[in-house]
């Protein structure tokens, strides 16, 4: 029979994935390794998609969707600094098939992406569905897990052609400054490399302000990842948004067209009515994630499990290297065995994730109290 294509079985596996189908399948088992939000969806969301269905609302809309969402979502993602005309909003099917997108339009085979150790692993996944290759650029605990562009400097190469950066982080927690991101930019600039900013957390910071990477771009190379998912609690519902430069718009419905040709209509509806409805949801999940933020933070130091502060998203990245040895992997999974709590080993974000685990902040108040109880356990 005929062979898969090559560049397909290079696509590395998810070692979330692996330990959160271990913890399905072990009864009592406790899951910290997933960021699926705890909260219900909002009323007047879950309305607007049944109102649809019930018109019989459900044929092809426009490539880039429905004029009233990119209307609505180019007038949300207009601050600080930023302008986003709703022409530049393509709506896509979640975060991850604007990544998907981003990389479509940037990469070819055997060009490199620079994305971050520890990093969210669909960076690295989707490079390789493109053929590209990506090249980890080191995230250290001891710059506090922010990029050093000095790092990212010597990581570029002549194939080089994105720098994927990403605040809130998935897994870290981490925010990056405004003074950063400035310098990141900047340097993508004088190297003429495209930027993927994903800001799929953007709703969720602690104390201090997410500042969009667009804020920084004078010449059209920054493209920004933002989805539904988290921060309205529509994670099965699939909508997210990739924003691009002007000078990319003449390619796009045809490169969305190839892919999804677009997202379905009920969900961009619904899409529609949470950025236009009622925020109170919103502000309360805010306020629910900075609590478990606190309470877990405080729960690890009771045990004296190290963690870095975390000023942003929906997870905590915790120092278990007392505990687990040289192999986080193995312990996390012995971990479900014996103590009944899954914990995403920091080994499956990067190398530079051993020895750290991400706990995720989006369980109940009583999981994540008893789950990071267990963690000394192990």
């Amino acid at each position: 029979m005929p062979t898969l294509a090559p560049h397909v079985q290079t696509i590395p596996a998810s070692g979330i994935r692996r330990i959160t189908e271990l913890a399905w399948a072990t009864p009592g088992t406790i899951v910290l390794s997933v960021g699926e939000p705890d909260l219900p969806t909002s009323q007047h969301i879950l309305r607007a998609a049944v109102d649809t269905l019930v018109r019989d609302d459900t044929r092809y809309t426009p490539n880039g969707g429905i004029p009233p969402l990119r209307a609505a979502l180019a007038a949300h993602l207009t601050y600080d600094g930023v302008t986003v005309d709703p022409d530049q909003v393509w709506v896509t099917a979640g975060g991850a098939q604007a990544l998907h997108l981003g990389l479509s339009l940037t990469v070819a085979a055997g060009d490199e992406v620079l994305v971050p150790d520890p990093g969210y692993p669909p960076f690295s996944m989707a490079s390789h569905l493109l053929q590209a290759v990506p090249v980890p650029y080191p995230l250290r605990a001891e710059d506090g897990f922010l990029p050093d562009p000095a790092a990212i400097e010597a990581a570029i190469t002549p194939r080089t052609r994105v720098l994927l950066l990403n605040s809130p982080s998935n897994p870290l927690g981490t925010a990056l400054p405004a003074g950063l991101l400035e310098d990141l930019v900047d340097l993508a600039r004088r190297h003429d490399l495209w930027v993927l900013s994903d800001e799929c957390y953007e709703a969720f910071t602690y104390d201090v302000p997410h500042v969009p990477a667009a804020r920084f771009d004078t010449d059209g190379r920054v493209l920004t990842l933002h989805t539904f998912s988290k921060t309205h609690a529509m994670t099965g519902l699939r909508v997210g948004a990739l924003v691009v430069p002007r000078s990319v718009i003449p390619v796009m419905a045809s490169v969305q067209e190839s892919i999804v040709s677009c997202v379905n209509t009920p969900a961009q509806y619904a899409a529609l009515a949470a950025l236009t409805g009622p925020q109170n949801d919103v502000a309360e999940a805010a306020r629910t994630y900075r609590a478990h933020r606190d309470l877990a933070s405080a729960v690890l130091d009771a045990h004296g499990i190290p963690y870095l502060p975390a000023t942003g998203g929906l997870y905590l990245w915790a120092d278990v290297s007392r505990l687990c040895g040289d192999d986080v992997a193995a312990w996390a999974e012995h971990l479900v065995l014996t103590a009944g709590v899954a914990v995403a080993p920091g080994s499956a974000f990067g190398r530079g994730g051993e020895g750290w685990i991400r706990i995720s902040l989006t369980a109940t108040v009583d999981d994540l109290t008893t789950g990071l109880n267990r963690l000394t356990r192990g």
